[in-house]
């Protein structure tokens, strides 16, 4: 197991900084946004590995740097597809939603801004906040000839109902702060200027509790989701590679 002083410096798009126990992962590409890409994918399955093996750890919050949760892709996706590359992938993809799900204490989302790409890393967290600017979206997959399934197959259709969810990924639906509110997907819709300061309220309330309780309640509630993500994520993403050799439409 690795300190929090080994850790916490160690990844490129991950900012940290821990009180009480309470510890807040800022995303960004060096300090503004994160622009997504196969660093940060790679980055944060091993991050939230370091972070749910660390025992001093009681609760987690996840935002985004700027006003940007995550919302834009770089181009190191632009690449030759080869089965090596997908292999890659597939590995970093399973360990990134399966990683985050094994962190075995609460974690809540503060959602700083649109979240157009992996917005799920937001909706998997217990405990969801929202500024008023935010969207949710999956934006890189279907419509742009993309099989959506890295485990957005599965996640939209759980947090939706099965229709909705699908129709959804199929016609690249976009959903604001309110609409997301009013479906479930978040908790609570804030200023952004008031997110943080929120996000902090809440972990402070959840972090009075043992720390035997955080953690066993956190594998109660998760259960399901890592079952399901256990036995469908790496049928998808076998899906979307094969997917990947065929032609992109023009438009």
């Amino acid at each position: 197991m690795r300190s929090f002083d080994d850790y916490s410096t160690s990844y490129e798009h991950i900012a940290m900084r821990r009180e009480d126990g309470i510890l807040e992962l800022t995303l960004h590409s060096q300090g503004d946004s994160l622009h997504w890409g196969s660093r940060p994918h790679t980055e944060l399955g091993y991050c939230f590995a370091d972070i749910g093996a660390d025992p001093d750890n009681k609760v987690i919050i996840l935002t985004g740097a700027g006003d940007e949760f995550i919302a834009r892709l770089d181009k190191s996706w632009v690449r030759e597809m080869t089965p090596k590359l997908w292999a890659e992938i597939h590995a970093h993809g399973r360990r990134l939603l399966m990683n985050l799900l094994e962190v075995e204490v609460p974690m809540i989302a503060a959602v700083n801004g649109p979240a157009k790409v992996h917005a799920e890393l937001a909706l998997l967290c217990d405990i969801v906040l929202a500024s008023e600017h935010a969207v949710f979206k999956d934006a890189p997959h279907f419509r742009y000839g993309t099989v959506p399934g890295d485990g957005v197959h599965l996640i939209w259709p759980l947090l939706l109902g099965m229709n909705r969810g699908r129709h959804f990924l199929l016609m690249g639906k976009q959903f604001d702060a309110q609409e997301a509110l009013d479906l479930g997907l978040v908790a609570e819709v804030l200023p952004r200027d008031q997110l943080t300061a929120r996000a902090w309220e809440v972990a402070r309330d959840l972090a009075k509790r043992p720390a035997i309780t955080l953690r066993y309640t956190r594998l109660a509630i998760t259960q399901l989701l890592k079952q399901v993500l256990q036995e469908n994520l790496s049928y998808g993403l076998a899906l979307e590679g094969l997917g990947a050799w065929n032609e992109w439409p023009s438009e």
